[in-house]
């Protein structure tokens, strides 16, 4: 595997030869095709001008895929940052004004800088503890949003008033009446090409043709078209140096926005770079994506780019092209300035419902059912944070929605911390050797006297009270299983509270003349314990690193009246004991 280890590191150069200068070539030029009208269509979904969905095509991609750990992810504008952009600066700005550009283009400043500043902090991986379900939710609230923002511009109506998915849907009721033919006709014609083009010819570009055959239909109708909407003319074809000017813009309100925007962006682009590091067989550093992805937003902002992250899309099809190294990423913004400055003029007469035709097809795609399914069939929590947070972005707000997904997922797993599991196990009779296994689960027989526990999570502050009720269920439901032999297998780690639990349940023991015996089989642990005095108030022979000393200790502490009796002889110590031959 290739070692990506250094925050700044260049170490895939090593691998850069003829060859593979040749096949991120071929796929920068297949990602050229593919963003190009993407790039206009997001910059749509965001309420800016087609040029500032291009920029941020050809400015981030570039640093954010030499200073970031994936070696073929493809950063730019997305869906879901374009969604969250528009739903954020509609409700104060008029989407597509000087003051809405420049705002979006401050947004990605801001953004650049929140990021590189986690990725300093070394927080990156703190993304981990945020539940996939987050985003599944988040994406079908994007797609609701993107999908009613486009209704207008498909039917060829004025631009809505409305803000936020219900106050859309009601503008677009009341104008409905005045929809356009041919815009209806053009935004059909583009969603039909690019679904049949995905459908049978998927490796083609079909969104590029989609747009085409759109922007065909409206000049073959003529003087019929003329009330359409056009992308108009492009000011330059490549992004130039251009300072944020923040003037008179709201920069509290903007911050707010800016860290939903941070926090969206570094889990889609962790959540790509993982996955694409898992088939591409390399590794991953969550923090160092974080920071290429803090600098593309920064740099971003001074070439008039707007906020941007990792594209999912655009990534498969730069692997699937044959991408090796971040160079495909660099051809590919090399290509997309050439394209954009030979095909200008057409870019100019792509009809606004053409566009609008192809968001709807990407809303529709971003709708994923099966996950949904998925979710419900397997995990009612994980279901619910899902569910949560897509009501919130389609009721609510969209980045307020980011915030409610996050803290119920964090709440889920500090729950889950808090609340460990402690399962009874026994020795398994037909296992050749020694296994102990769930007794409740596979109807094990277990000693009279001794009752082997096994905690799964954490011994700390916030478990102990959980870990404890567990304990006093176990002593109510087992009153003659006096001795305990508790296995801290899931336990990594464990503080002062947990070390005051388990002397409790020591002292409650041997006052029924029983006692504890831990197993701690990662040495890191069993020193933890002892740095803590477990081993001062407990003994040093109730502390073993393998379950057999603990068990053979815990039998030896056992009443020979008790074995005397007993036929149930679960642990081969058993043979040793008194009445052993009455079995």
């Amino acid at each position: 595997m290739k070692r990506m280890t250094n925050l700044a590191g260049f170490e895939w150069l090593t691998a850069v030869n003829r060859s593979s200068l040749k096949s991120d070539a071929f796929a920068g030029l297949t990602g050229a095709a593919v963003v190009l009208p993407q790039a206009v269509a997001f910059a749509a979904i965001a309420g800016l001008p087609p040029e500032y969905g291009l920029y941020t095509a050809m400015v981030t991609p570039v640093v954010a895929a030499l200073l970031g750990s994936s070696l073929v992810m493809v950063s730019g504008p997305t869906t879901a940052i374009s969604a969250v952009v528009f739903s954020t600066l509609a409700g104060s700005l008029e989407p597509g004004s000087p003051e809405f550009v420049q705002a979006a283009i401050v947004l990605a400043l801001m953004v650049g800088v929140i990021q590189t500043v986690l990725a300093i902090a070394k927080v990156g991986r703190l993304a981990g503890f945020v539940s996939h379900s987050v985003m599944t939710g988040f994406t079908a609230a994007a797609a609701i949003l993107i999908g009613v923002s486009q209704f207008g511009p498909a039917l060829g109506l004025p631009p809505s008033k409305g803000h936020g998915v219900l106050g859309r849907l009601e503008a677009l009721i009341e104008s409905a009446h005045q929809y356009s033919v041919p815009a209806v006709i053009c935004a059909a014609v583009t969603l039909a090409t690019v679904v049949l083009f995905r459908i049978f010819l998927p490796r083609w570009p079909g969104f590029l043709l989609a747009i085409v055959a759109g922007t065909l239909v409206v000049q073959i109708m003529g003087g019929e078209a003329t009330n359409l909407s056009f992308i108009g003319s492009l000011p330059a074809a490549y992004p130039s140096l251009h300072f944020p000017q923040i003037g008179s813009l709201n920069l509290p309100e903007l911050m707010q926005s800016a860290f939903a925007i941070s926090l969206i962006g570094l889990l889609e682009a962790i959540a790509i770079g993982r996955s694409l590091a898992h088939r591409t067989r390399t590794e991953f550093s969550a923090n160092r994506e974080v920071f290429g992805q803090g600098v593309s937003n920064t740099v971003g902002s001074l070439f008039q780019c707007y906020p941007a992250s990792g594209s999912f899309t655009r990534s498969g099809v730069n692997l699937e092209a044959g991408a090796s190294t971040p160079f495909a990423a660099v051809f590919s913004a090399l290509f997309l300035v050439v394209m954009v400055m030979i095909f200008r003029p057409l870019v100019e007469i792509v009809p606004i419902a053409s566009i609008a035709g192809l968001i709807l097809y990407v809303a529709w795609k971003l709708l994923d059912f099966k996950e949904f399914s998925h979710l419900i069939r397997t995990s009612p929590r994980e279901t619910t944070i899902a569910a949560l947070t897509f009501l919130t972005g389609t009721l609510v707000d969209l980045e307020f929605a980011i915030y409610v997904g996050t803290f119920a997922s964090l709440a889920v797993f500090l729950s889950k911390s808090a609340n460990p599991v402690l399962a009874v196990g026994a020795p398994d009779p037909g296992a050749e050797h020694r296994k102990i296994k769930n007794a409740e689960m596979f109807g094990l027989k277990e000693c009279p006297s001794v009752l082997i526990a096994r905690l799964d999570g954490p011994l700390f502050f916030g478990s102990v009270d959980s870990i404890n009720l567990q304990l006093r269920k176990l002593a109510r439901t087992r009153p003659d299983q006096v001795n305990l032999v508790l296995i801290l297998h899931g336990v990594g780690d464990v503080d002062l509270p947990g070390v005051q639990l388990l002397e409790r349940e020591v002292e409650r023991r041997r006052s029924l003349g029983g006692d504890v015996f831990v197993v701690a089989h990662y040495p890191p642990l069993a020193k933890r314990l002892k740095n803590l005095g477990f081993v001062d108030i407990v003994g040093s022979e109730h502390l073993y690193e393998n379950k057999g000393e603990a068990i053979a200790a815990a039998i030896a502490n056992t009443g020979s009246d008790i074995c005397l009796n007993c036929t149930m002889r679960v642990f081969k110590e058993c043979a040793g004991r008194p009445g052993a031959k009455q079995e």
